[in-house]
């Protein structure tokens, strides 16, 4: 009997051990199984926040949407606009025209792009408050409102390139003639 009895050892030992790892193995795929239940619902909510905003963008982005907000804005539809037609010798298509407005217009309450100021630094309308107080002051003069003359983007493939009409007054130069 003595032969039989470190066998019987062996085999429960074997057993015993053979069931603990089989009980690491299973705790490991659930412990992983739950990390991926958490992970794929991080990923939905993710993936419901980013549908989300991208609807908002597309209404924003909408033309209609941007009209109202162009005109929030004080901005008025392009006149009749021209294209420069490159491959046919350089001909102009259409008619270019200055933006029409039905007056009046008035001018928008809304910051285009709101820039963060520092803390110690005033805004340019704080500091031009100050001279204005006096009662002989004159009112500000009128900002140039001529705008400068469009350049063209140049990428590799435009065929056609728009031209945005541009008023301009007669360029004056200082001085007589040369």
């Amino acid at each position: 009997m003595r032969g039989r009895t470190p066998f019987a050892v062996l085999v429960v030992v074997l057993l015993a051990a053979g069931l603990l790892g089989l009980l690491a193995l299973n705790t490991a795929l659930n412990e992983g199984s739950f990390e991926l239940s958490r992970l794929q619902k991080q990923t939905t909510k993710a993936t419901d926040e980013q549908q989300s905003l991208q609807h908002e963008i597309d209404q924003s982005s909408a033309p209609d949407a941007l009209a109202k907000r162009a005109a929030e804005l004080g901005m008025v539809p392009a006149g009749g606009m021209a294209f420069l037609d490159v491959p046919n010798g350089g001909k102009v298509l259409g008619t270019p025209g200055p933006a029409q407005d039905s007056p009046p217009v008035k001018k928008s309450t809304v910051e285009p792009w709101p820039m963060k100021a520092s803390p110690g630094a005033q805004a340019p309308a704080q500091q031009s408050a100050a001279p204005s107080a006096s009662p002989t002051a004159q009112p500000p003069a009128q900002p140039n409102t001529q705008a400068p003359p469009p350049t063209p983007a140049a990428s590799a493939g435009d065929s056609v390139i728009q031209l945005n009409p541009v008023t301009s007054a007669p360029a004056q130069h200082g001085g007589g003639t040369r």
